[in-house]
C-alpha cells in the first residue's frame, strides 16, 4: 500500500549515494556516499520528512573504506559502522557525541571476505549481540554471533541465509522491531 511521497536531492554533496540511516527520533538523516568515500549529515526540521533536510556535515571514510556500501549506528548513537567491498570488512567508529559524526574515530575492523566478497549492508539486532551482513557475492545474509554488544572484534560467524532464490544483487538490509521480519 506505499505511495510515493516525495524525494530531496543529495547530489550537491554525493553522487553515488550508497547507503541511509536515520538516527532514533527521525531528526538526522545519514548518507554513506561512494564518490566522495563519506557519511553525510542531514538535519530534519521534522522527523522523517526528507523535505525538511538540510546538510550539516560531512565524515570521511576513505583511509578506511573506498567503497562503502552500508552503514548503521548502536542503539544510542555512540558507534556508527560501515561495510564496504574495498576491505571487505566492517569498519567500527566511536563517537564521543551521539549521532554527531564529527566526533567519530575510527576504532577497528572485523573482516567478513571468508563469507562474502561484496557485502552491500548491516544491521544489528536490538541488543547487538548479532550482526548480519548481506552480500552481493554469496547473494546471501551472513549472521555473527558477538560476545560483547557492539563491539566487532567479538563477532563469530553463525550461519547464512541464502537470498538467491529471490534477489541476486542484494544490496540492503532491515528488520522489524521485534526481530520476527527480514526485509
Amino acid at each position: 500500500t506505499a505511495t510515493y511521497v516525495q524525494n530531496f536531492s543529495v547530489a550537491s554533496q554525493e553522487n553515488a549515494p550508497s547507503g541511509i540511516v536515520f538516527n532514533n527520533d527521525g531528526t538526522k538523516m545519514y548518507i554513506l556516499g561512494d564518490t566522495g568515500n563519506d557519511v553525510n549529515e542531514y538535519s530534519l526540521s521534522t522527523a522523517f520528512d526528507v523535505s525538511t533536510a538540510s546538510y550539516v556535515q560531512t565524515f570521511a571514510v576513505g583511509s578506511q573504506e573506498t567503497n562503502p556500501q552500508g552503514i548503521t549506528f548502536n542503539n544510542d548513537g555512540t558507534k556508527m559502522y560501515i561495510t564496504g567491498y574495498s576491505g571487505d570488512d566492517v569498519n567500527e567508529y566511536s563517537l564521543s557525541t551521539a549521532f554527531d559524526v564529527s566526533t567519530a574515530s575510527y576504532v577497528q575492523r572485523f573482516l567478513v571476505s571468508s563469507q562474502e566478497s561484496i557485502p552491500r549492508d548491516i544491521t544489528f539486532n536490538n541488543d547487538g549481540t548479532k550482526m548480519y551482513v548481506i552480500g552481493s557475492s554469496g547473494d546471501d545474509v551472513n549472521e555473527y554471533s558477538l560476545s560483547t554488544a557492539y563491539d566487532v572484534s567479538t563477532s563469530s560467524y553463525t550461519q547464512r541465509f541464502l537470498v538467491n532464490s529471490q534477489e541476486t544483487n542484494p544490496q540492503g538490509i532491515s528488520f522489524n522491531n521485534d526481530g520476527t521480519m527480514m526485509f
